[in-house]
This record gives structure tokens, sequence and C-alpha cells, in this order.
């Protein structure tokens, strides 16, 4: 894999030049996958990302959000957000339990607390985009009166989806409260995926209809494993889901592929019906 964020720059524009219509990055300070496998920060490889790029996604999916300070994190994220000419999104979530990015450097790794840590982060990173003084006082975070200006491209601000297992309360209730989720279904893996279904889809619907009022402008992101053999079964499965609503369908390539793997994946474009 790489972990120049050049070289990602040069893939997110062979993405957008190949059909895609996002990029999105996971978030480790070590690579869950291997000890020494090369990663990078993702927010710098974005902002090199969104220099070679015009018009896809650029995300992250996601980021541990209790190991990064929330209001360093928002201003990045509107500086990302005005570089890229509003095409940032936010994907957050808990963190892997046996992540050494917080128990190696003393983050805090009991799931109760990462989960007050990420709400209070969330409220946070919302309240400082709006442009208006703003404080907050929580468990975990104490804000000061501040105004944040500029104010993002993306109005009331780019898109939060959230991640982590489905059906998880904490999960199901913070996909509620933001812009969408990219959640993955209890109990699968990377080595044995297993899908979202389109009577999840149809159920997350009609949960946002109600809590919210409307679908209007949430995202119900599907996928993120490697594309199959079977095309043609990989397909039906994203028109069924289209057809439940849901709005993005992810290929995972894996960070052990070298760069001719991943350039040959990403070249090859989208599976679209």
């Amino acid at each position: 894999m790489t972990a120049d964020p050049r070289l990602l720059a040069d893939l997110a524009r062979l993405a957008e030049e190949s059909g895609w219509d996002g990029v999105f990055l996971e978030d480790y300070v070590v690579h869950h996958s291997a000890p020494g496998m090369p990663t990078c920060d993702p927010w710098v490889a974005l902002a090199a990302m969104a220099t070679r790029t015009t018009a896809v996604r650029l995300a992250t999916e996601v980021t541990p959000l209790s190991r990064r300070r929330p209001w360093k994190l928002a201003r990045e994220l509107i500086t990302l957000d005005h570089l890229s000419g509003g095409r940032i999104v936010l994907g957050v979530g808990l963190g892997d339990t046996n992540d050494p990015g917080f128990g190696g450097v003393g983050e805090a790794t009991d799931i109760a607390t990462r989960a007050q840590m990420v709400d209070e982060s969330l409220e946070i990173i919302d309240g400082l985009c709006t442009g208006d003084p703003f404080s907050f006082s929580g468990r975990h975070y104490h804000v000061k009166e501040m105004t944040f200006r500029p104010t993002p491209l993306q109005e009331p601000r780019f898109p939060i989806w959230i991640g982590g297992g489905w059906p998880n309360p904490g999960v199901k209730r913070r996909a509620l409260r933001w812009d969408g989720t990219c959640a993955y279904m209890e109990m699968g893996t990377f080595d044995e995926w297993r899908d979202q279904t389109p009577e999840y889809v149809t159920e997350l619907r009609k949960l946002v209809v109600n809590q919210r009022g409307s679908f209007d402008g949430y995202d119900i992101v599907t996928g993120g494993r490697t594309r199959g053999e079977d095309w043609d079964g990989d397909l039906d499965i994203i028109g069924r889901l289209d057809e439940a609503g849901a709005t993005w369908w992810v290929e995972y390539i894996r960070a052990e592929e070298d760069l001719a793997a991943h350039r040959e994946k990403v070249a090859r474009g989208p599976l679209r019906r």
C-alpha cells in the first residue's frame, strides 16, 4: 500500500476520472491490519486529494472522535470544506476496541467513555460550525464562548455519518440525530462480511422519516467490503439496496495490497446498474 499523500491524491484523481462518486479514507494512528504497516494522517491526505479533484466526495470512514480535539477537528474540517469546494463528509465512530492508537498512548479505552466523548464532540463541532457565539460544558469537554469563522460552504455544515455496529442502540440513536449512517451489520467482519439487506435499509428509512419528518438530505451508506467474483450478484445486491433507499455502496480496497493493485481496482470504476 502507499502512505504517500501525493500518490493518494493521484489515486483520487484516477477515481474521479474512472467514474467513482467518492473516495473515503480510514483514520488510524497505527494501522489495524498489521504492526508496522504504512499509514498516514487522513486530513493531510484529504487536503492533497482536494487539490487534485473537483467532483468526488471526500470523507473519513470513520474517524474515532474520542482521540481528536473537537475544536481542532472542526477547524480542519471547515478548512477542508473550503479547499474542496464543499465536498467533505465526516464519518465518525468509537474506534476499534483493540486499536493500539488508543491504549498504547493513553487514550480512553472504555467504550462507555468513548461514546460519551463522541456525543459531546459532535455537539461541539456542530455548534462551532454555526458561526455564532458558542459555548459548551460537558463531562469531558468545556468550551468557553467562541465564534468560528468562516462557516463551512455546505449548509448547515458538512454531513456527519455515523459508523459502528447495527443495531447497537448508541449507533441507532446517533444515526437518527445526524445526517446519515455508514454502519456495518453487527457480527460482520472484513474476512466474513455480512452485507446490509434491503430490509435493513427499509427499516432505517422509516425510522429516519418518523424521527426527522423527512428523508431529504439523509445518507444510508452500504457495502464496505471488497468486490466479489460474482459481479452480477453484487449488482443485484446494489440494485435492491438502491430501490430500498440506500444512497451509497462502498467498495473496500485492502490496504495490504500494493499500489499497482490499488490503481487497477480504482481504474476499473464502480459497479453500476
